[in-house]
């Protein structure tokens, strides 16, 4: 990521990327604030001050080249830099993120996947290849990936993050519902599945 950018905003730049996407595929060239502020319901002026990021001043009358906000975010957010990463933990979730292709549009690149279940070992998932866990350093070092994905169980994850700590991965992005306790020099991403369900349930259902 080019900027230092807040983590509401980078999350808005994505759902507008997605909405880019949308409109190229569909052959529309441009598109206004108010027409991405209405689709998000959120107001014209956040959309018009998140845009002031991307040095995308957009067009008099005729609002935003679609391609070239496309672009545009894609610089900001860093898309156009690949990243490799591995996934660890082959239960049904890491297989699924395993299948997801849409990751590669976002500039992240899935190598393998790691797991310690010998009946999983040694078998490919969407043209990847589930290694055993003590692959994982060596892999690490002779790629140069230092990003990994934790889908273990809750009862592993500080274990498993120890071992990927211990195997110079910097960065972890986990799908565990465990806090992780890790050093200074290793940032971690939650993605805190059940939160978000309440955050929403809340809202809509027991709100209602």
């Amino acid at each position: 990521m080019s900027k230092n950018i807040p983590e509401k905003v980078s999350n808005r730049l994505t759902l507008y990327h997605s909405i880019m996407v949308e409109y190229i595929e569909d052959g529309i060239d441009t598109i206004s604030s108010p027409q991405i502020a209405q689709r998000l319901g959120i107001d014209d002026s956040q959309v018009r001050k998140d845009f002031k990021l991307l040095n995308n001043p957009g067009k008099c009358r005729v609002g935003y080249l679609v391609k070239d906000l496309k672009d545009s975010i894609e610089k900001t957010l860093g898309f156009a830099h690949a990243k490799d990463a591995f996934i660890v933990g082959s239960g049904h979730l890491g297989l699924a993120l395993a299948k997801y292709d849409s990751f590669n549009s976002y500039g992240l690149n899935i190598l393998a996947l790691f797991d310690n279940d010998p009946q999983k070992v040694d078998l490919q998932v969407n043209n990847k290849q589930i290694f055993h866990i003590s692959k994982l350093p060596n892999l690490a070092q002779r790629l140069g990936v230092d990003i990994a994905i934790l889908t273990v169980p809750r009862k592993n994850a500080q274990q498993v993050a120890d071992f990927l700590i211990n195997s110079n991965i910097k960065y972890i992005w986990n799908f565990t519902p465990a806090v992780l306790k890790v050093p200074p020099t290793v940032k971690v991403w939650n993605e805190n599945l059940m939160g978000s369900f309440l955050q929403f349930a809340c809202k809509d259902i027991i709100g209602d």
